[in-house]
């Protein structure tokens, strides 16, 4: 692959970001260019629920400039992306077509999940230096103008990541409202943050080891990164060292602050509200160091385009990470692990022999590994309803590494092994799914309806057996002295789906 130039736009809720890349085979990616604009899209988000006229205006002017320097620097190829200010805007879709007809330029919007995985991807990319620390517990803390992402990682693994609605934006738009005065900032501050935090420290920090705090975010980063708060020249600083940083913010007047660390008027309370943030999280995780990588969303938008054109930059599997998630949503609804990991044994063979026929590769493959780890997690809820509230669950869990159409396959395939399965026409009128992925859902849950079918006495019967496709039958066979009649009425109860999708009938052979 001969060197290409690739452009990365954030279009985020404080500021318009653009990256310039190299892309080789040989290199990776390599930044040759930062271009920034402040253009605060969330003060108008957070606070109305639509972005205003006027911003729309400059950002379409921004972006034109954009386009002129991608120009200059013969892009290949470009990424634009619109995260939290456009998510809660209530014209999205009006803007982005806007903004399409003004400039040429497309902006996708990102669900959080999806914004989430690309920052996560940008401290990735960060190599060895990322997969040592991640070794030992370690949280990587995401903060945006709208939203906190915590992740906590244990033995290199995915454990925990939840979404918490205090973004350095919405925070200080709800300061600005009370107008809270010098004196009582701070306490005010604290009890907003830590009113959060408490929760999600009962709820998810049990027996967690936490030894290394991650902070990526567009506010007080680039101000660690000047080598304030005791911090290295790699980024990393001890939780003392900053612990006392963030608490000598509110001993000095705002003109001290400015001119000491250099930060403008306009971003001086969205700096000291991060670290507020990071300050608090250090404290609820007993962590012993933060390192700062200073990554961007921009970089994470290069790295998941390299990885597309083939461009190995790390080692690390994100796919395990997914899987991790699953498991440990599986986990906290009292889910069967061995009933999940034959489901998964079982589907995952099926879909091997059917591969002629139904003609979908790895991605839905995976997806539907993770449909069978979370198959019945519904019914933690309501052992009658299974389908319904394993979907909500599915729909209302972050499940970083899923695209939200990703996300919404998923939690169909979960809920129409259980229940009545839908014409396309039903489901659109109530959600935004896609033919296609309509199309897979429908190939994924006659799969997962099989197996189901197939280990109905939850005894692990039919573990280790074989697909084969022959003609117009899939031949199972599963070896053994076991009594399957149990299993045999209910797989003939699922043929007709199948064979449905499939025009292909599914036939047990036993084998003594």
């Amino acid at each position: 692959m001969a060197i290409k130039t690739f452009a990365a736009i954030d279009v985020g809720s404080f500021e318009m970001a653009m990256k310039i890349y190299e892309l080789s085979e040989k290199y990776g990616f390599k930044e040759i260019d930062h271009i920034r604009h402040r253009l605060s899209l969330g003060t108008d988000s957070y606070n109305t629920g639509k972005i205003s006229f006027s911003k729309i205006e400059e950002l379409c002017e921004v972006l034109l400039e954009f386009k002129e320097i991608m120009k200059s620097y013969k892009v290949n190829d470009y990424k634009a992306y619109g995260t939290s200010a456009f998510r809660e805007t209530a014209n999205a879709m009006i803007l982005v077509d806007q903004i399409k007809n003004r400039t040429g330029i497309k902006v996708d919007v990102l669900s959080n999940s999806e914004q989430r995985f690309l920052d996560y991807k940008s401290v990735a990319s960060k190599g060895a230096e990322f997969n040592t620390i991640l070794e030992k517990g370690t949280a990587i803390v995401d903060i945006s103008g709208g939203n906190i992402q915590i992740s906590l990682f244990d033995n290199d693994t995915l454990a925990v990541t939840q979404n918490l609605k205090l973004g350095v934006m919405r925070l200080d738009s709800i300061l600005k409202r009370m107008r809270v005065n010098h004196k009582t900032y701070e306490n005010i501050l604290d009890d907003m943050i830590v009113s959060q935090l408490s929760v999600f420290k009962k709820l998810y920090m049990k027996d967690k080891d936490i030894t290394s705090l991650i902070v990526v975010d567009d506010y007080i980063s680039p101000i660690l990164k000047r080598g304030v708060a005791g911090v290295s020249e790699g980024g990393y600083a001890s939780s003392e060292d900053f612990i006392v940083f963030a608490d000598s913010l509110f001993k000095k007047s705002a003109d001290e602050i400015e001119a000491d660390l250099e930060v403008s008027d306009e971003s001086l309370d969205l700096m000291i509200i991060s670290a507020n943030i990071v300050k608090h999280i250090i404290r609820m995780c007993n962590a012993e160091k933060i390192w700062t990588p200073g990554v961007t969303i921009c970089d994470g938008i290069a790295y998941e385009y390299a990885e597309k054109k083939g461009i190995k930059i790390t080692d690390h599997d994100f796919e395990k990470d997914i899987l991790a998630a699953a498991v440990n949503i599986s986990k906290r609804y009292m889910g069967s692990k061995k009933r999940s990991e034959t489901l998964e044994e079982i589907s995952l063979e099926i879909f091997d022999a059917m591969k002629k026929v139904h003609g979908m590769g790895k991605r839905e493959r995976f997806l539907l590994q993770l449909s069978a780890i979370l198959h019945d997690c519904g019914k933690f809820i309501n052992m009658t309803n299974v389908g319904e509230c394993s979907y909500s669950i599915i729909m209302n869990t972050e499940i970083i590494g899923l695209s939200h159409q990703e996300r919404q396959l998923l939690a169909y395939v979960v809920r129409f092994n259980h229940d009545v399965f839908q014409s396309f026409d039903e489901l659109a009128s109530v959600s935004d799914i896609e033919k296609e992925a309509y199309l897979t859902m429908a190939r994924l849950t006659a799969i997962l309806r099989i197996a189901g079918g197939l280990d109905k006495s939850h005894k692990q019967k039919m573990r280790k057996l074989k697909a084969v496709l022959k003609d117009d039958k899939l031949l199972i066979t599963v070896n053994g002295e076991q009594d399957i009649h149990y299993e045999r009425e209910s797989f003939s109860r699922k043929v007709a789906f199948f064979g449905e999708i499939y025009s292909i009938e599914p036939v047990i052979e036993q084998k003594r």
